[in-house]
């Protein structure tokens, strides 16, 4: 295609309405078109990347393969187009105004006055255009984040009003909003529906395509009134209501014809549709599994979901391969003792410690990886879990009783987990963790050999603490295997216990690689193991 086309995705009424799931299922459909696409994020805090929020607060942090730290709607770009993100693929406001300040301060405005108008915009609109021109993408969808009428998006709408006029018909904008069911009234309402496309009208942006979010399908009589309040054709008034899964929504656009209409508007030839013959296998997997695999995931964050998105995800996946749906349980680790964690955990088929930072919960991780550990129980150890499965080993099994992590006490005398040297003498805390892909060497004896098939990976990090090697020998030499290491650094990447059914801990981020076409192998041979009954 001679010139990339530019699709914007705004969100209106409330947040969280699903505007990441509805541009990655756009752009799964663009893409088993023949298109070659890829999908940005532009977040409106003024935090640089979401590396320093909370969980809480923001939900998990997504790590790219060149080691920015980003939103995680980027986990749904991958997961459903399976192709790699980068760091232009999320900017936010903070990066913006950093971007600008740095120009002003090098003097590369000429002693202008620098405003919001036409700086900050020609930024955002540079960050926009980046993907199209350095990595010729036929289509870049750009995500807005927020509201519709949020202060803090007002930049960013200004800059898709000005990008509306000079790219032409290379540019459209799909607007989600939301229709709610008032139960007591007993119907839909599309009042909020118009309030918000007239906010956006208001700002100089007439949306081409409305996808109206709501829980219950929708008769056509509510979109022909939403057409004709919004000025949009009826055809292009599609439905994004609720699922039983969100792999499920591409599906359902495409029975309502929601690419080829935005192909249409954009001058392209339609074509055959698609048969998505790989998507459609995996939901029918999805669709006809009637056993399940319960798999506990023990962490500090989980009374937020959002919190282990992608580890959720990669569970989901490779249990669907294995034609199982996924009884996840969410175990709080700071109510976890010895006392309760046979109670807990008996009746689970796998456990998967999950990452995190700090002290908090960090004693229930120990007793769950004991408890896993005497009983066999297959179990994953990711990042800080691949730590703690170190530390209760060298507790209970080397007989260092305060072994530790320096992260959670400096003073122990067994420094099992240390600092990374080359975190030692940093200052600033966001984004300088060890981030992105890196190689790992599997030791070809190893049980973890058998998983990846293959000497030499590369998976993504996100940490500043690392094994230390000065015990590497005597855990060795006691029954846990160092059976995966960085070629270049000597850090211990994957620990495992041979003799148990499957006990691993590694100190990457494998669900940052885990895609509903090319799902992780580490979780597809843990739910493998934990398929294995004794």
């Amino acid at each position: 295609m001679a010139d990339t086309k530019y699709i914007f995705v705004t969100g209106g009424v409330i947040s969280s309405l699903g505007k990441g799931i509805v541009s990655s299922a756009l752009g799964k459909l663009l893409q088993t078109r023949g298109y070659k696409v890829t999908i940005q994020k532009f977040d409106p805090y003024i935090n640089v990347d979401p590396g320093t929020l909370n969980p809480y607060e923001h939900g998990e942090c997504f790590v790219t393969v060149d080691g920015h730290e980003a939103d995680l709607d980027l986990g749904h770009y991958e997961r459903f187009l399976n192709v790699p993100t980068t760091k232009a693929n999320n900017i936010t406001t903070g990066r913006i105004y950093q971007s600008v300040i740095n120009k002003e301060r090098r003097g590369d405005y000429l002693g202008k006055t620098v405003q919001v108008v036409p700086h900050i915009t020609d930024e955002i609109k540079r960050n926009i255009l980046l993907l199209g021109s350095k990595y010729k993408y036929d289509f870049v969808i750009t995500e807005i984040g927020g509201t519709v009428g949020d202060i803090e998006s007002l930049p960013f709408i200004e800059s898709v009003r000005q990008l509306r006029w000079e790219l032409g018909k290379n540019c459209l904008c799909v607007h989600l909003t939301y229709v709610p069911y008032i139960d007591a009234a007993k119907e839909f309402k599309t009042k909020p529906t118009q309030h918000s496309v007239k906010t956006l009208q208001e700002l100089g942006i007439q949306p081409e395509i409305l996808v109206l979010r709501t829980e219950h399908e929708l008769n056509r009589e509510i979109c022909r009134k939403v057409a004709l309040f919004c000025n949009v054709e009826e055809k292009a008034v599609i439905q994004s209501y609720d699922v039983p899964s969100i792999y499920e929504v591409p599906i359902v656009m495409q029975k309502q014809g929601f690419e080829e209409i935005l192909l249409r508007k954009m001058g392209l030839e339609v074509g055959e549709k698609p048969l998505m013959k790989p998507w459609n296998e995996f939901l029918d997997k999805m669709h006809t599994a009637t056993e399940t695999v319960k798999i506990a995931l023990v962490g500090k964050y989980v009374e937020l979901p959002d919190a282990y998105k992608s580890i959720n995800e990669s569970l989901l996946q490779a249990a669907t391969y294995h034609h199982r749906k996924l009884d996840l349980h969410f175990i709080q680790s700071e109510k976890l003792t010895d006392t309760n964690v046979e109670k807990e955990l008996s009746q689970m088929d796998g456990i998967l410690i999950a990452p995190g930072f700090g002290q908090r919960g960090i004693e229930g991780k120990f007793a769950a990886i004991k408890y896993a550990r005497e009983n066999d129980k297959p179990t994953l150890g990711i990042c800080l879990g691949m730590q703690c499965m170190v530390i209760e080993y060298a507790r209970n099994v080397l007989g260092m009783k305060d072994a530790n992590s320096t992260e959670i006490d400096p003073q122990t005398s067994h420094k099992v987990i240390d600092l990374m040297d080359e975190q030692k003498n940093l200052i600033n805390m966001g984004g300088s963790m060890r981030l992105g892909a890196y190689d790992c060497e599997i030791d070809k004896h190893s049980n973890i050999y058998k998983v990846y098939k293959k000497t030499l990976i590369q998976e993504r990090h996100r940490h500043r603490f690392e094994f230390n090697n000065e015990y590497k020998a005597e855990f060795e030499e006691n029954g846990m295997s160092c059976s995966g290491i960085n070629p270049e650094t000597g850090l211990v990447e994957i620990v495992e216990i041979p003799t148990k059914k499957w006990f691993v801990g590694v100190q990457y981020h494998p669900e940052y690689n885990s895609t509903v076409i090319n799902p992780n192998p580490l979780f597809m041979s843990f739910i493998e193991a934990a398929l294995v009954k004794n």
